[in-house]
């Protein structure tokens, strides 16, 4: 630690770096980190010692699935109060989705717009994705060399017209276009067909509801997108998966070497069908929260590699929107401030380890999206950080998340872990929940 350019020590008896948990000392300069240290390693003169104690320091969260939609839909959520709430739930990198917003992120124009208004209001690094949609294939290759980490579609209809849906011959054409240039397709999988012939009964009751989006919905659309990756050797990932009986199929492809990549989000990890009271819209969202049983098998395919990762498809809106009638209810959960203690609750009662939510939460999804400077402490990386209480617990009380509507299906929920500070390229961007100024940055794909 001879270095004199080291200018911050962060030392924790609890580091998780990618050989393991270990006491340590993190050297670093210039917002990244330099070195990985002996615990009792002597402190450069002049360099500033944080010392943690027992605290879990951690690599700063990449959500890699968040809906800001700013500018145009600022009252459902926006960048400062996105990024305020990241900042305060251990997650120092987001990637903005293409839709909800007004203009969506379609067009390079329409890019620029979105960076513009988010430049001085993000209190983490934002990164964007890029939709593909009917009608605009010509602009995925300048959209893709503007920076856009991939392209989202959808394959069944997405909720807001401006960003209609693929239909199967629209998605080939599409994914070979990013195939061509050597993108990512990620796809909200649901088989229109199947949502159509589902069952609709208007009403407060979530079983109606959950038969409204049925399983198969998601398996078909998934199979499909499988059966597209495989011809033309494209690389694909399906966002939010629910449905367990999907997940042979996902495995089966990766064993035969299809480029095929899966996340889920804590609520399908945390929340049951079974537990969903009736009229209660702040659990909608699509595909649905289904059953226990479902959820083990999720648990299964995280821990043998079939699912990659974790994040949290925060989908928010208005107060008003949640009404009592599951059929009518704006579906999207708000979970960001919440996703590292509602997933490290369920991992720790299921046996899983700090390590274990640490890949599924930081290490896959940037691996996802190609940020190498992200998702691990190790030398050369961004110094970005969470130090992490993992065994004190808090109740969930929705006034305190930074979220615009503080609407939560995780309300007075006890969970484990209090996220005491977050770090972002060395510099201190959350205390106890409480976020500082805005010095997140804009990122591009770099190629």
């Amino acid at each position: 630690m001879a270095d004199v350019a080291v200018e911050l020590v962060l030392r924790s008896t609890r580091v998780i770096t990618p050989e393991g948990t270990r006491a340590a000392s993190v050297a670093v300069a210039g917002g990244k980190i330099t070195a990985v240290l002996a615990h009792d390693a002597e402190v450069p003169a002049g360099a500033r010692l944080q010392d943690f104690g027992d605290d879990v320091l951690l690599p700063g969260l990449v959500d890699t699935h968040v809906h800001v939609n700013d500018p145009g839909r600022t009252e459902w959520e926006g960048f400062w109060t996105a990024t305020r709430a990241a900042a305060a739930g251990g997650i120092t990198t987001i990637l903005d989705m293409p839709l909800n917003s007004l203009p969506p992120t379609t067009t390079v124009d329409n890019l620029r717009v979105k960076q513009e208004v988010a430049r001085a209001k993000a209190h983490v690094d934002v990164g964007f994705w890029g939709g593909a949609l009917p009608d605009n294939v010509k602009d995925l290759a300048p959209l893709h060399d503007a920076g856009v980490y991939g392209f989202k579609c959808f394959l069944s209809p997405s909720g807001v017209e401006e960003f209609p849906e693929l239909d199967q011959e629209q998605l080939a054409t599409s994914l070979a276009e990013i195939t061509g240039f050597g993108g990512l397709l990620i796809v909200h999988a649901e088989d229109p067909h199947h949502l159509d012939a589902a069952p609709v009964v208007p009403g407060p009751k979530y079983a109606d509801f959950l038969a409204s989006r049925p399983r198969d919905a998601e398996n078909t659309a998934i199979g499909n997108l499988i059966a597209q990756a495989k011809r033309l050797n494209a690389r694909v990932h399906v966002l939010h998966l629910s449905s367990s009986d999907a997940l042979p199929l996902i495995a089966a492809a990766k064993a035969e070497g299809v480029r095929i990549t899966v996340e889920s989000c804590p609520h399908y990890l945390t929340l049951t069908a079974e537990e969903v009271p009736d009229g209660a819209s702040e659990f909608k969202c699509c595909p649905p929260i289904r059953e226990a049983a479902n959820q083990d098998l999720l648990w299964d395919a995280l821990a043998d590699g079939t699912i990659d990762c974790i994040v949290s498809d925060h989908s928010p809106s208005t107060a008003d929107l949640k009404t009592s009638d599951f059929s009518t209810a704006w579906g999207g959960i708000s979970s960001l401030q919440l996703g590292l203690p509602a997933v490290w609750t369920e991992a720790r009662r299921r046996g899983r380890t700090l390590e274990d939510v640490v890949r599924w939460m930081s290490a896959a999804p940037a691996a996802l999206a190609g940020l190498a400077q992200k998702g691990a402490i190790e030398a050369g990386r961004d110094a970005d950080f969470a130090v992490l209480a993992p065994e004190e617990t808090f109740t969930v009380d929705p006034a305190e998340l930074h979220h615009r509507n503080q609407v939560t299906a995780y309300a007075g929920r006890t969970l484990h872990g209090v996220v005491k500070s977050t770090w972002l390229r060395g510099t201190q961007i959350a205390d106890h929940g409480t976020p500082t100024e805005p010095t997140g940055l804009l990122l591009e794909r770099q190629n």
